[in-house]
């Protein structure tokens, strides 16, 4: 298997090579390269997984490999995870609310780190990251979300989903549970195939433009995704156009002045799962009350014509299976007459 590394379009980057069968079982070893290109081999499946987040957690959960994760750091909420997800994730230990200390990661027994912040050396005052002689001497295997973790390194923008796909498929091979992968890949590329077909022909300079409004990270200052960031892929295959694609990296802080001046046609309230409907449809009327009520936004098309999209932010900037219902609802929402067409 050859999988996509460093997220969408951005070769040269990660990938997992199922050699082989060899005595670890059928498809292994695999090796798995990091945003670097260091090489790691798998001869065999881990038994005992420590995640970053809920994102790689939630991966593992979908491949059937959720009994084995000892341990993880920012757990998703209870009620934030879809169906079944939600009560295996539970039960999974909780070793830190932020990013796992250094200390309690190393000596935490697991024999791998899925890890979701590569480019992140301190994250919530929690310490520095172990190093790579630290994992090695504490028989941990280190192995990134290369569409996340590697996504500010990349050498080009994420505008299809493959570099999603390619860290599910990286999990299969690496878990032993490549036929899974397989199927959940299938079942996004099918979501998407179909919003391709219903939006892909509309012109860049005629798609609507959109703006993510990432509620959580503050009012005061906007945080804006980038073209290296998962959600703009996510935006395009939906048939819209991100209002901040032209900035480099993944994430980057903007002023109120830069959003009124791109003037989005559309703002999706982007507001973090709250674990319950209730909940999250009140931070879903909260981040709509205030881009009202803010001097700088209420007077936007897009704001007095009240076209929001509620969509959370996890389904969109996060990499996972939920990325491609995302892009669905996205198209949905934005060019109904499409999927009317279509029917």
């Amino acid at each position: 298997m050859a999988a996509t590394g460093c997220g969408g379009g951005a070769g040269g980057g990660p990938g997992a090579d199922q050699g082989a069968p060899g005595h670890g079982g059928a498809g292994f070893p695999v090796r798995v390269a990091d945003c670097q290109g260091a090489t790691t081999t798998f001869s065999t499946a881990p038994r005992k997984i420590v995640t970053s987040n809920a994102a790689a957690l939630e991966m593992l959960l979908r491949l059937g490999a959720g009994d084995r994760v000892i341990g993880t750091g920012f757990p998703p909420g209870k009620g934030t995870l879809p169906g079944g997800l939600d009560a295996g994730a539970r039960k999974v230990p909780v070793l830190s609310k932020s990013v796992i200390p250094k200390e309690k990661l190393l000596g935490s027994g697991a024999d791998l780190y899925i890890d979701s912040f590569a480019a992140m050396k301190i994250m919530g005052k929690a310490g520095d990251a172990p190093t790579a002689e630290e994992f090695k001497a504490a028989g941990i295997k280190h192995l990134y979300l290369a569409s996340t973790a590697c996504a500010p390194m990349a050498d080009k923008p994420q505008r299809d989903l493959s570099g999603v796909e390619g860290d599910i498929k990286r999990l299969g091979a690496v878990t032993g549970t490549a036929e899974r992968a397989d199927a959940l890949v299938a079942g996004m590329r099918a979501k998407v195939g179909k919003v391709r077909r219903a939006v892909g022909d509309i012109p860049a300079g005629k798609r609507p433009t959109y703006f993510f409004f990432d509620y959580d990270a503050g009012t005061k200052q906007p945080v804006a995704v980038c073209h290296k960031q998962v959600a703009n892929a996510v935006i395009g295959q939906a048939g819209a156009r991100n209002v901040f694609e032209g900035c480099d990296g993944d994430f980057k802080p903007v002023s109120w002045e830069d959003v009124v001046a791109k003037n989005p046609d559309w703002i999706q309230l982007g507001v973090r799962n709250r674990g319950d409907a209730k909940a999250n449809a009140e931070a879903f009327d909260e981040a709509a009350a205030f881009l009202k009520s803010f001097p700088a936004t209420k007077g936007l098309a897009a704001v007095r014509k009240e076209k929001f999209l509620r969509i959370g932010s996890e389904r969109t900037t996060v990499a996972g299976v939920g990325t491609a219902d995302a892009v669905e609802e996205i198209a949905h929402t934005i060019h109904p007459e499409r999927f009317k067409a279509a029917r």
